[in-house]
């Protein structure tokens, strides 16, 4: 065991170790049964949609829920049902679509599993990360994963390969789901719920080289392309907030619709979508001009999970029962559903 994750999650052991001995084997063998639910951080309610880079598979959770659906968007029909989380809390692709990642904040852990057999890899399949597991990104390669833990206030850099912690930064305060790369990899930017902040860290040295202040219960952040302006939802004032990065300062706010959680800027730059969670819409923003020019209804909670393909036609958005709706980029509107909650509740 490395030393993260005896000195962050031994006071936590005795309360996890059934829950997270059952885990790998209801992964692997599809079993039904499922671990009595006692969470780590419950209270805290977030939802993840990761698309594969061949744009055939969907994988989708919430944390108020222990499963973890993988969809066919080419059929609109569930592939399979992975039983036995407890918080899951993000997921993400690794660059080659060969196999996912799902971090889960109660087990202390993020799992890796193989997109075609949607089983847990050979090895270096459950890399530990401690209760707390949140938000992570990965790197271009798929070589390093970085960890938020919202309960140690810390991030850990894992090597994919080997599933070892290669370093634990310091200095945050209770990073959630917040989390992305710049562009070129140099830098992180890290999400802080408490002081509401961003952290920037410096790649190469692992080290914290500076923070942006000035947000109001920040959730979901987005780079641009040329790494020079950052987005991110203020839950507390309703708005996007506009980050100069290199004067590290936001410079200002676009309103959008009630309690936003997204961000997400389309491939091509020119837009951002909001998940606005109380108002069960999305918020189009036209970055040249920082004004909202769409309000698409007609979602169920929507938070920060929204993703694009990459000719960006196509943006699915992630709803609370865990069916993904489809909007027609050009017409701003829903044109499906795909895998309805009966759907997953009968798989």
């Amino acid at each position: 065991m490395n030393t993260f994750f005896r000195t962050t999650a031994l006071a936590w052991c005795s309360t996890f170790v059934l829950v997270a001995a059952s885990v790998p084997a209801n992964a692997a063998n599809g079993a039904e049964a499922t671990p009595a639910r006692v969470t780590f951080d419950g209270q805290i309610r977030n939802n993840s949609l990761a698309l594969s880079p061949d744009e055939a598979t969907a994988v989708v959770s919430y944390s108020e829920r222990p499963d973890v659906i993988v969809y066919d968007l080419a059929t609109g029909a569930v592939r399979g049902v992975l039983r036995g989380y407890v918080t899951p809390r993000n997921i993400v692709f690794a660059p080659d679509g060969k196999s996912f990642y799902v971090s889960d904040s109660s087990l202390g852990t993020v799992t890796r599993l193989d997109t075609t057999t949607l089983k847990p890899l050979a090895t270096a399949s459950t890399l530990a990360a401690g209760p707390g597991a949140f938000g992570t990104a990965l790197s271009k390669d798929g070589s390093a994963l970085y960890v938020n833990n919202q309960a140690s206030s810390t991030v850990t850099r894992l090597d994919t390969a080997s599933g070892q912690a290669k370093a634990v930064i310091t200095g945050f305060a209770q990073p959630r789901q917040g989390v992305r790369l710049s562009p070129d990899g140099a830098k992180l930017y890290v999400t802080n719920f408490l002081g509401d902040k961003v952290t920037i860290v410096d790649t190469q040295t692992d080290k914290i080289e500076g923070e942006i202040t000035g947000f109001n219960k920040i959730r979901a952040i987005s780079v641009t392309a040329d790494g020079k302006t950052l987005f991110a939802a203020n839950s507390g004032s309703n708005d996007i907030a506009v980050v100069d990065i290199a004067a590290r300062r936001v410079t200002g706010t676009v309103p959008v619709g009630r309690d936003p959680y997204g961000a997400a800027l389309t491939p091509d730059g020119r837009f951002v979508y909001s998940g606005n969670l109380a108002d069960n819409t999305v918020s189009v923003i036209d970055v040249a001009t920082l004004k909202v020019v769409a309000t698409i209804a007609g979602f169920k909670q929507p938070r920060q999970a929204i993703v694009f393909t990459r000719d960006g036609k196509t943006a699915y958005v992630l709803n609370e029962d865990l069916s993904i709706s489809k909007v027609e980029r050009a017409g701003q509107r829903i044109v499906a559903t795909v895998a309805a909650a009966q759907a997953v509740a009968a798989y």
